[in-house]
């Protein structure tokens, strides 16, 4: 009977580090890996201790791959083969798994563990069975156990043996679900939503809210924020988006403010708004693409005078990264391309000539208090539109007009 690479062998990150709560963190990644893979029906997926098994049943694993590539919480998986626990099963499937693996195969050694004790064969004796019959049925093949350029990857567990030839490495940190919710701020703009997939990274689950000013927003500037969204969930399931309509308190703070003062306290207004939604969704802390020093509303003493207005825990993921780290960061989570499309989003369309990089809580206060916001923002709050994107609404046809 022919073997065949059937398995992925998922092994785990930080979690391994865990102590009484690890079960839970492992149940999390095996839901997250399972939504993940929620296109592919045949595949069965299974826990063990310290790994997720990924059973294929004649899927094609090259889109599982990819999928599983974008799963936090996983640091590395393999192409595997189940062997029987008997020597002769394990023997022959490893000879297969070498004979099959892609790419340079002049040397390789033997890597085993032994997860089930009650394996009669030891480690130390494993690995020169298997590597002797390796031997044995190839030619010009020699053991390097220094650089090989095959390593045979041997672990034996109480329901088979896995034998796999290299691995695909993972996007580490913790399974999305494991921390507390959060709200990101998400404009349309390149630092926003790497800093929603960063603190995905750390097993947040991510609510977005947008501001939206229609008319001088249009229904594009829109559409390009869900799609940001949308590519979110990729990492860590469906994301919703509130939708908050931002025209009329833009238009009293434009009207009413000292133009050096109007993005301060447009950022104000925003964080007010944002953290009042965080409270009614039982989020635990603010995630905005802030990074120190990047723009006028976005040095220590900016920070610091919009910083009053919460008192809910304000992440800034992105806070010491120069510009071409965030780029490269969005050009490998794949949401450069949308970011750069030129729709406008609220914070440019009232932009001032020239913004205050040095503004002060109490001048912005005494601003605010010349003029009764309220009414304003509970006119915002009451009109947000919520949006559930789950990676199956994205209409191609709209994005390609888009592109």
């Amino acid at each position: 009977m022919e073997i065949k690479y059937d398995h992925l062998l998922v092994r785990f990150g930080e979690l391994a580090l865990k102590g009484r709560n690890r079960n839970e963190f492992e149940k999390k990644l095996k839901e997250n890996v399972r939504h993940a893979l929620k296109e592919h029906p045949s595949v069965k997926i299974k826990r063990t201790y310290g790994r997720i098994m990924v059973e294929l049943h004649g899927e094609q694993e090259s889109p599982i791959i990819e999928k599983l590539k974008n799963v936090f919480g996983i640091s590395s998986f393999s192409l595997a083969m189940k062997a029987e626990n008997n020597e002769e099963s394990i023997k022959e499937t490893a000879l297969q798994a070498f004979l099959q693996h892609e790419g340079k195969k002049s040397t390789f050694k033997i890597e085993s563990r032994r997860a089930y004790k009650d394996f009669p064969i030891s480690t130390r004796d494993l690995n020169p069975l298997i590597g002797t019959h390796i031997l044995k049925n190839t030619e010009n093949v020699t053991v390097d156990v220094h650089q090989p350029d095959v390593e045979v990857s041997v672990e034996v567990r109480e329901q088979g043996t896995y034998i796999s030839c290299g691995r695909v490495e993972g996007a580490g940190g913790l399974p999305v679900g494991t921390s507390a919710k959060v709200m990101l701020m998400l404009s349309g703009g390149i630092d926003s939503p790497v800093a929603g997939y960063l603190t995905m990274k750390r097993g947040a689950t991510v609510e977005a809210v947008h501001f939206h000013s229609p008319p001088y927003t249009n229904e594009r500037a829109r559409k390009k924020v869900e799609d940001l969204a949308n590519l979110l969930t990729a990492f860590g399931g469906p994301v919703r988006l509130h939708i908050v309509p931002f025209t009329n308190l833009q238009k009293a703070i434009h009207e009413n403010i000292h133009s050096n003062y109007t993005m301060t306290i447009m950022r104000r207004m925003m964080l007010r708004i944002t953290d009042r939604l965080t409270a009614e969704r039982r989020a635990k802390a603010i995630v905005n693409g802030e990074s120190l020093g990047q723009v006028a509303s976005q040095t220590l003493e900016s920070m610091h005078a919009i910083n009053e207005v919460t008192t809910c825990p304000i992440l800034r993921p992105l806070v010491t990264m120069d510009k071409l780290e965030v780029i490269d960061i969005a050009e490998k989570i794949g949401t450069y391309p949308i970011s750069i499309l030129p729709y406008d989003d609220c914070c440019t369309v009232f932009l001032p000539p020239e913004s205050v990089t040095k503004p002060t809580r109490e001048k912005a206060s005494r601003f605010e208090k010349a003029f009764d916001f309220e009414p304003f923002i509970e006119e915002a709050l009451q009109n947000i539109e919520m949006v559930t994107l789950d990676g199956s609404n994205k209409n191609e046809k709209e994005m390609d007009d888009l592109l």
